[in-house]
């Protein structure tokens, strides 16, 4: 199989997972406590791919300042980006306790929740696509830790979304969207950095980690701390552990 069409396909399989946890809270009313403890798993997966597989990667590959130099870039740009949608309505947009505001709230804040959404999404599918690039296949750990995290990103949202009003189709088209633009991310991240320097990659990759970090921090762990419980630290060390022995065993 193509190298291009790997991308893409595991591109579309990290985003698909998003459909997944739409699908699950659009059918059942899952209570807080789990979608808190399922988003804290999350947490921990790709707080564990950042550290083992993304930042390692590019310091190994590229040298220490292009990865710092990336990594601080995605954060910048990250938290400009969701500061700006976060005034037209999307700071609570992975939040499943109601605090979503609807159309009629706040005029706009439709489009930009899946704006949002889509900032969020996008920096893990192109590094499943660069990947491909440095190492010849697509990371299990890294596939995994995408996968796993996307599965309680929709679900809360989802959760979220309908407290707010909003329609089947809107709430579907927004992940369905989303899963084929993840696809497409993954593709073109392998297609621009092909013959690329080593640096260039480095600074690329440490781009993504940035912003996934700064998304972790100012979406995920506020939801995952949302219904706080004793074991709410223990699931996110879980989920840690998960995606670094996911890492050795595949490494």
């Amino acid at each position: 199989m193509p190298m291009w069409m790997q991308a893409w396909i595991w591109g579309t399989v990290g985003g698909a997972a998003l459909v997944v946890g739409c699908g699950l809270a659009w059918k059942w009313r899952i209570p807080a406590k789990i979608v808190s403890s399922v988003m804290s798993f999350g947490a921990g997966v790709l707080i564990s791919a950042l550290a083992f597989e993304l930042v390692e990667e590019a310091v190994n590959g590229g040298g220490l300042w292009p990865t710092v130099g990336g990594f601080l870039t995605g954060a910048v740009v990250y938290v400009a980006a969701n500061a700006l949608l976060a005034r037209h309505g999307a700071k609570h947009r992975k939040r499943s306790g109601g605090k979503q505001p609807s159309e009629q709230d706040k005029p706009g804040s439709g489009t930009a929740i899946a704006v949002g959404a889509l900032l969020d999404g996008v920096p893990e599918s192109v590094v499943l696509g660069v990947g491909l690039v440095t190492a010849g296949a697509v990371s299990p750990a890294m596939l995994a830790a995408v996968f796993i995290s996307n599965v309680p990103e929709g679900l809360s949202s989802t959760a979220g979304m309908k407290k707010a009003g909003r329609s089947a189709g809107y709430v579907f088209g927004v992940w369905g969207g989303i899963a084929v633009i993840s696809g497409l991310a993954a593709l073109v991240g392998y297609a621009a950095l092909q013959g690329s320097p080593a640096e260039l990659v480095a600074f690329i990759t440490a781009i993504a980690a940035g912003a996934i970090l700064a998304m972790l921090a100012d979406t995920m762990i506020p939801e995952a701390f949302e219904e706080h419980h004793i074991l709410t630290g223990l699931i996110a060390a879980t989920g840690f552990l998960a995606a670094f022995t996911i890492d050795r065993i595949g490494g």
